[in-house]
Parts: structure tokens; sequence; C-alpha cells
């Protein structure tokens, strides 16, 4: 895709990357933010600072991996294609190295149903996807993996990734999954939560698909 086209979807994304670090969930480069916009998707360029964006600079790729930006995208670009190809429920994928979640993710681990919220990211738990070295085709297999019928996954000695129906749901689960790492590393220092049984998280997950603001028919 050449030129500016999506420059709305240009600008979102730089601003939803930008907000990573103010937030507490990223820290300098690392991390990235995709969004899709047309048959393809666009996503952060590596090694620019965020603050350093312009438009011009995200990438336009297709769903398969190919690009003809004369910028390169991010090293994770497999792992973003891969998920929004998988998964036409969902439309923006954000990855981060939040302090909380990746160091659960250090220790092979991810979230389980300790707090109610954890329903957010789709169902009972939040899994953690096996190590695979960054950039790999084997992390984006084992990415989808770990989200299936989730939206958000911890990475093995990575990070996390958050996914959703919109940039700005996206960057919510991201600001939501790092909030409960923190709490279940928290809650570990004096022994092992109490877990919320099966029964109890499909109630939750029942109550979430109707909960908020609902259009009228």
């Amino acid at each position: 895709m050449a030129g500016l086209g999506y420059l709305k979807q240009r600008k979102a994304l730089i601003a939803t990357a930008r907000r990573l670090d103010p937030l507490g969930i990223n820290h300098g480069m690392s991390g990235n933010v995709s969004v899709r916009a047309g048959q393809g998707l666009l996503v952060t360029p590596t090694g620019i600072a965020y603050d350093d964006l312009a438009p011009g600079q995200i990438v336009w790729m297709t769903l398969t991996g190919e690009w003809s930006s004369g910028y390169a995208p991010s090293s994770e670009w497999r792992f973003h294609c891969s998920i929004l190809r998988a998964r036409p429920d969902l439309a923006a994928v954000v990855h981060t190295h939040a302090r909380h979640a990746t160091a659960l993710a250090c220790h092979h681990q991810g979230i389980p149903a300790f707090h109610y919220m954890v329903a957010t990211a789709g169902g009972a738990n939040i899994r953690c996807a096996p190590y695979a070295t960054f950039g790999s085709e084997e992390l984006a297999k084992r990415a989808v993996e770990a989200l299936e019928g989730r939206r958000a996954c911890l990475l093995a000695n990575h990070g996390m990734i958050a996914c959703g129906e919109t940039l700005e749901k996206a960057l919510a689960l991201a600001v939501e999954v790092e909030a409960l790492a923190a709490m279940y590393l928290q809650a570990r220092q004096v022994g092992a939560p109490v877990l919320l049984d099966a029964e109890e998280m499909a109630r939750v997950l029942a109550k979430f698909a109707t909960y908020g603001q609902q259009h009228p028919s």
C-alpha cells in the first residue's frame, strides 16, 4: 500500500503507541502496535521511537506478511499478521513488555481465575504461550494458540499481547492485564490465592457478554 492511505488509522496507531509508556505498560522502543486497514494491517516500524513517528513511517502490510514501504515493520510483524489473519473478530493488537505481566511470563506462568476480572480477556484464565525466539514464525504460531478463545495472553520470557475490536479496546485490555498481573503477584506473597471455580467464571463471562451500554434494536 503506497503513499499515505489510511491516514486516520495511521494517526490513531501513533497515538496509541505513544500512550504505552505514560500508562506504565511499556518502556522505550520495546513493544509494538497494529490495526486492520483494508485487506491488510498497519503496524509500527522497527527501531523508531514512538515520539518520533510520522504517519508515513507506519507500515502497511498484507495479512500474509508482504510490504512495499521504505520502512521495515516491527520485528514482531509475524504474530501481528498471524493473529489478525486467524481472528476476524479482532482488529487491533497491542504488544508490550509490561513489568508485572513479563515477570509472570518469565516463570512461564499465566494468570488464573484469582479475580473475576480475568474474564475481561475472554476466558477463565490468561494463558502464557511457550517460549520462542522473538520475531519468529514459531512465536507467531504459539501466540495464536494461546489466544484461542481469548483476547490476551502472556509470552514466556518476553511480554504480553492484548487484542480488541478497536485500538482503544486493545489498549484498555493491555492496561487491565498488567493490573491483574500486578495484583496476582502481590496476592501470592501471602500464599496461593483462592481461585474462582469454573461455574463462577462461566457466570462472570455470561454477565460480561451484556455488560455496558447496550444499543436498542
